[in-house]
Formats: structure tokens, sequence, C-alpha cells
């Protein structure tokens, strides 16, 4: 049997390259949305944290909250992938390729499965204007939004923990994580890679049905000339707001991931689906700088809070009430 050593060198040698252009155009680019996405988020934090003495409203407001906190910590996790970008050091190799990427995808998921919450949410709040399910309110919302939680963190701190465990020795410094993988976490890799594409799909499905079932009401209530017409079809804005981030932002990473997972060690292929998935990836971060778009057509309070901050700009001694959600 060859050493493992060897075959993942030769690997890396003739089917690994490292371009350092790109990985300076990586660089260059996120480092501009994380400052962006900081801004943008620690605003929003601000906001929540000025709300802090208050129970939380409704059930949308928690998972905006939680959004909010999934953006937050994404944000924060860039740099680490910035400094694998454009250090050549083993050291933060090793640490991104352990921890770095676990935080980078928890927060990812969170958020694509925070949105499907907000617009299962809305879309309830269509179907049944005047009633409230039990899943609507505020205690199942925060109970949903901890389990949520603990079922991202568990194959996050699995992984993290396993790669230390297993990591295979090597005499270079590879310029991806999957030649420091061993065989089981290389099979937990395409186990949980696999299962966050069925996830996204379930999203996806229930984004576009949500919207379509929507639309269908708009039209149903212009036919029918319903007073209700014109609130519907702002809900219908929103939804197609929160649809457009989802698509933009994770679509294309999901047409490139599950190729890329399974066919990385390819010479033919690893190399392009790799650069492809990176920049898929790059894609989908945008999301942390497009989330505050869903805080203004979602939360009524936020966006009195966003006016109210910028009447007292031009007049510090004017003062606003702030509509509900």
């Amino acid at each position: 049997m060859a050493d493992p050593t060897n075959v993942t060198s030769s690997f890396n040698q003739t089917c690994d390259p490292v371009f350092p252009s790109v990985n300076i155009f990586f660089v260059l680019v996120y480092s501009l949305v994380f400052l962006v996405g900081l801004l943008l988020n620690g605003f929003i934090l601000k906001f929540y944290i000025g709300q802090a003495q208050q129970q939380a409203s409704s059930s949308l407001m928690v998972y905006l909250k939680n959004l909010t906190a999934a953006d937050f910590l994404l944000c924060l996790s860039l740099p680490l992938r910035i400094a694998n970008y454009g250090s050549k050091s083993f050291i933060i190799q090793r640490l991104y390729c352990s921890c770095g990427t676990s935080a980078f995808y928890m927060n990812i998921y969170a958020s694509i499965i925070f949105m499907c919450y907000i617009a299962a949410n809305r879309y309830r709040k269509i179907v049944h204007p005047s009633g409230t399910h039990v899943l609507q309110s505020v205690r199942a919302a925060h109970i949903i939004s901890m389990v949520t939680w603990v079922f991202l963190l568990a194959p996050s701190l699995t992984y993290s923990i396993l790669f230390f465990i297993t990591e295979k020795p090597l005499t270079f410094t590879p310029s991806r994580c999957e030649p420091l993988f061993s065989a089981s976490i290389s099979l937990l890799f395409k186990i949980v890679h696999t299962l966050c594409s069925i996830i996204f799909l379930l999203v996806f499905i229930s984004l576009v049905f949500f919207y379509y079932s929507t639309s269908r009401r708009v039209l149903q209530a212009q036919q029918r000339r319903l007073a209700s017409s014109e609130k519907l079809v702002k809900s219908r804005r929103n939804m197609l707001v929160l649809v457009s981030i989802f698509c933009v932002c994770f679509v294309p990473y999901h047409l490139v991931r599950l190729p890329g997972t399974f066919l990385w060690n390819s010479c033919s292929v690893g190399p392009v689906l790799y650069y492809l998935k990176e920049v898929a990836i790059m894609v989908s971060v945008f999301n942390i700088c497009l989330d505050p778009v869903v805080y203004l057509f979602f939360c009524k309070t936020f966006w009195a809070q966003v006016r109210k901050m910028s009447r007292r700009v031009d007049d510090p001694n004017e003062q606003t009430n702030e509509p509900g959600e």
C-alpha cells in the first residue's frame, strides 16, 4: 500500500495548483465584506441591545434576532478565513481547517434555516391573519431556535474534535483542507455536506411554495377587490425580498458543492471545482450584507428606529412614535 503522505504530496504537486493572485483577490473581497457586514450587523445588534429590556413581542422578532446572531457570528469567522488566504502558515491552516470551517458553515446554515422560519412565520400570518398557532408563540419560537442551534452545533463540534484526533501528518502546507482529512473525517465531511444539501433543498422548495402561495392569494384578493389586497401585496413584496436574497446568495454555492465534495481529488476537474466553489462561497457570504434589507422590510420597529435616528440628525428635539411589529 502506498504511503498516504507521499500520495498526498504527489496530489498537491500535480492536481492542487495555487494561484497567489486569486488568493489576493479573495483577501480583498472578504476584507471588504467583513468591514461592511460588521458595520451593518453591529448597527442591528445595537438596536436589539437597546430593546434588551423588552421581551420579544412576537415569534418573528425571535427569528430575526437569531438571524442577526448567525450573521454576526459569521462575520466574526471571516478574519480567520482571510488569514488562511493570505498566509502560508501551517498553524493558521490547521486552525482554519479544524475550527474555522466548522464555525463558518454552521452560521451559513443557521442563516438559511432562520430565513426559512421567517418566511414560514409570515406565510402562516397570511393564511390565518386572525388566528395564532401554537408554533407562532414566542415560547415556541425560543424552543425551535434553541433546538436549531443545538442541531447545528453538534456536528460542528464533532468535526473539530475528530479532526484533532485523527489529523494526518503532512510534510507540506496544503492549499486546502482535504489533504489533512483522515478517512473518518472524509466520510463525516461527505455525510454532513450531503445532509446540508438536503436542508438547503427543503428550504428552497419551502420558500418557493410560500412565495407562490402568497402570490396566488394576492391575485385572488385583487380579483375579488378585497380591502386586504394592499396588505397582501406588501406581504408578497416582503416574501420576494427574502426569496431573492436566498437565491442570489445560496443557490450558486449548492450547485457546485456536491460535485466539489466528491470530486475534489480528481486531477481533471478537482482544481476547477475548487475555485468555482470558493467563488460561490464568497457570493454566499454577501448574505451578511444583504440581510439588513430583511429587517427593514419585516420589522416595523427596526424601520421606525432607523427613521427616528435619521430624524434626530435633522432635528434633535423631534420625537417619533415607534409602531409595533
